[in-house]
């Protein structure tokens, strides 16, 4: 607020309209009516009277314009003497032919010679955004792009800067105040242009439409506006060249576009302007600096919680009274910034209810998006303005997408959902400039926001057509992955002599595919709980177990099969059931619950008994031996494996025979019958070579080590080197690490002290590659151990 401008209202120039304009911004502001002019102007430039002063500002602008030659025009001559150029430092200055009144406390105006005062919007930035949090990076980013002495650093500076990102990621807030911070460095003296072009409302502003509001903004009269959208774009740019010469810079903040085709009609001529954008798409016909954004980071969102909160209360200590909680509320809304806002809001109106309350209601809800609306603000509503600019086949996508098993998903995976032989390549990428997807974890992978995967959700739950629509792509995505498991299985089982499976050429292959499909399939056996899906389900879950313990991802495991069981049991299959109590039994062993293990193999076994399936029980028998082994009854595990072994005879099933033998020398080894041991292992040994099972040899030459270390320690070492070596070709890195224990004892044995602690280490390394981290640290301590030998008198 200048006083000069006061001052000359106050002496007459703008009549009693104006004398009695002074009086009511001084009472609004609480001054008596003999305050000066200096004095109201002080007292207006405090933030706390912005709001208040913008309106008496908006009503002075309306009286100047009433009388532009009259009033105006002795309000101009008041406030200065001599000619408008000799007022150019001063409060207004000679604009385009008529005279420019800079400044009347954020509405600027220009009275026009021959026509009315027009407020100008060069001071109409939106209020900072309260609790803006995070965003270093790319605040950073968007001061580089918009430094007008870029040009002379390493990041040169750019016409115009694009930021990009989901519906309620921030956009706007960071854009804002990046604005305010480069107009306190002095960047743009000739003002701010803020235009809403509302891309993704049902009626975007159109890019004719688009150049009214700058030109009004930069005080052309409505009727000196030109009809033709190319002389528009002549007119504003050629203004924007005059206020550069003026004035100096002016930065143009064009938010919510949805097309580079909205934004094009703002860019200005060559000059020292910027524009900055904000859109849900990314933009990079613009020939931008492109910033996208992602959601906020833990700490970041935790941050704006709490920031939200103690505005509207300083003392609410609620986010930091209970901070796992208010993780866990950050987390529900995905770390973004609008359903942040949102769920503080809901906190804000209730200031006794606590977190753990909200959390709990948010938990239970079966859509969460319900629970991020406060009534002004809707997450849901954020992602319908993008949707609903879809193209149908888009549209179809995002849908399935929301549907599809797993945190991420394949490109195989997203061809099967959509019914085609390759992916959607041009709706995919149409999404993800949208922010509506995202790139995954590696090439040929995708994601989607928690909350967009809910909002999907959400559109297919209320429509029977889509719901049969995304019921029939599920059923094609379990029959995808029923057929590339079948693959990965064949390979992994693969014995030498045998045809050669395809699609993949090794075992490495195969193990790299379930490694980036085993979220999707874990989650897809989930979908066995839906009568329409369990048989493919279930059948899924029992062919997964090879790999889940092969990898020893044994809680995934325990989800699978007791998904798979419980399905089972509701369809009357009784071969499935125990295959899943089996599955189950051998996880809880590896898990360390040796106990439930036991009862679930028992299970197994005598499911297996009732339906007359001889191999099935042969396999509960040798499960069983090892999960009671595991809980120490050593002589009823031998016991049980002899019965697994009998069995397997049998049914002339020699490869699982050749298993049963191994594991029953195992138990062997536990209760020092070491010769019995040593005689079963190497007849395992012999008849998995002979049946071409390499990987089962490595596990019988494993087994064999460790029997052999105490009385032969030199076959001990050959066994246990040989049974290292095959069970890194199949990537079993924790029985090459047992393997290579058994590697340093027996070179312990041998008198090989510095042999054995390369062996530990080894092993340490193969133990930590699949987590193993206690196991990890034993091995590093004997190493240590073996470091500095005790001196010797």
């Amino acid at each position: 607020m200048k006083a000069a401008l006061l001052e000359a209202l106050s002496a007459g120039a703008g009549g009693d309209a104006g004398r009695r304009a002074v009086a009511e911004l001084a009472r609004q502001l609480g001054l008596d009516g003999g305050a000066s002019g200096r004095e109201i102007a002080e007292a207006a430039n405090d933030p706390a009277w912005r709001d208040a002063v913008r309106e008496w500002g908006e009503a002075l602008a309306e009286l100047l314009s009433a009388d532009p030659d009259g009033v105006a025009g002795a309000v101009a001559r008041a406030m200065g003497s001599g000619g408008a150029a000799s007022w150019y430092d001063g409060d207004h200055a000679d604009f385009r032919g008529g005279v420019f009144l800079r400044e009347v406390v954020g509405v600027q105006v220009v009275i026009q010679r021959g026509g009315g005062a027009v407020p100008e919007a060069l001071a109409g930035l939106p209020p900072r955004p309260a609790g803006f949090t995070g965003r270093g990076s790319e605040t950073a980013a968007l001061l580089r792009a918009l430094d007008p002495a870029g040009e002379l650093k390493e990041t040169p500076a750019v016409l115009v800067a694009a930021v990009s990102g989901l519906g309620g990621i921030g956009k706007t807030a960071l854009a804002v105040e990046t604005a305010y911070l480069a107009c306190a460095r002095g960047w743009f003296p000739g003002g701010v242009l803020f235009i809403d072009l509302h891309g993704y409302d049902q009626e975007p502003v159109t890019a004719d439409r688009a150049l009214q509001a700058p030109l009004r903004a930069l005080g052309v009269q409505p009727e000196h506006i030109p009809a033709a959208a190319d002389e528009r774009v002549a007119l504003y740019r050629s203004t924007l060249a005059g206020r550069a010469q003026e004035r100096g810079a002016v930065l143009v903040l064009a938010d919510n576009a949805s097309s580079p085709d909205q934004v094009r009609p703002l860019l200005p001529g060559d000059g020292p302007h910027r524009v900055l954008v904000t859109s849900r798409d990314r933009l990079p016909q613009l020939g931008a600096r492109l910033v996208p954004l992602d959601q906020l980071t833990p700490e970041e969102a935790y941050e704006l919680l709490g920031r939200a909160l103690r505005i509207a209360d300083p003392d609410d200590s609620r986010i930091v009274d209970e901070p796992d909680t208010a993780e866990q509320l950050a987390l529900f809304c995905g770390h973004l910034p609008l359903a942040l806002q949102i769920a503080a809001a809901l906190l804000a109106e209730d200031p006794g209810k606590p977190l753990t309350e909200l959390v709990a209601e948010m938990g239970e809800l079966r859509d969460r998006l319900d629970h991020l609306d406060d009534g002004e603000r809707s997450v849901r509503a954020a992602f319908d303005l993008s949707y609903r600019r879809l193209l149908p086949d888009q549209a179809r996508l995002l849908r399935l997408l929301a549907l599809a098993p797993g945190a991420e998903v394949s490109d195989e995976v997203i061809a099967a959902l959509v019914r085609a032989e390759a992916p959607p390549v041009r709706e995919l990428r149409a999404l993800a400039r949208a922010h509506l997807v995202e790139r995954g974890s590696g090439h040929g992978w995708w994601r989607l926001h928690d909350l967009v995967r809910a909002f999907g959700v959400g559109v297919v739950a209320g429509d029977a057509e889509l719901r049969e629509e995304g019921d029939a792509g599920r059923e094609r995505v379990l029959g995808c992955y029923e057929r590339w498991v079948n693959a990965a299985n064949a390979r992994l089982s693969w014995r030498s002599g045998t045809a050669d499976p395809e699609p993949f050429t090794d075992q490495a292959q195969a193990l790299a595919w379930f490694d980036g499909e085993r979220a999707g399939l874990v989650a897809a056996v989930g979908w066995a709980r839906e009568e329409r899906f369990a048989d493919t389900a279930v059948r899924l879950g029992g062919r997964l177990s090879v790999y889940l313990d092969r990898r020893r991802y044994f809680d995934d495991l325990v989800a699978v099969a007791k998904v798979q069981q419980e399905a089972a049991h509701r369809a009357g299959d009784l071969r499935q059931e125990a295959g899943a109590w089996n599955d189950l039994g051998v996880a809880q062993r590896e898990l360390g619950r040796a106990r439930k293990a036991v009862e679930a193999h028992v299970l197994a076994r005598d499911l297996f008994r009732a339906i007359g399936h001889t191999a099935g029980e042969a396999m509960a028998w040798s499960g069983l031996g090892s999960a009671l082994q595991a809980e120490g009854s050593a002589e009823e595990a031998i016991d049980a494996h002899t019965r697994g072994r009998d069995l397997f005879r049998a049914a002339g099933n020699r490869h699982l025979e050749a298993i049963a033998w191994s594991n029953l020398g195992g138990a062997l080894v536990i209760v020092g019958r070491r010769q019995e041991a040593i005689h079963a292992l190497t007849h395992a040994r012999d008849m998995h070579q002979a049946v071409g099972n390499r990987y089962s040899e490595g596990r019988a030459w494993l087994n064999l080590g460790g029997a052999l270390h105490h009385d032969c320690p030199a076959d001990a070492i050959e066994a246990s080197r040989t049974a290292s070596e095959i069970l890194r070709e199949f990537e079993d890195w924790y029985a090459e690490a047992k393997a290579l224990e058994n590697l340093a004892l027996a070179h312990t044995a041998a008198q090989h002290p510095a042999e054995a602690r390369i062996a530990y280490l080894q092993a340490a390394d193969a133990y930590t590659r699949v987590n193993a981290l206690t196991e990890a640290s034993r091995s590093r301590a004997r190493a240590a151990a073996l470091a500095d030998p005790p001196l010797t008198p």
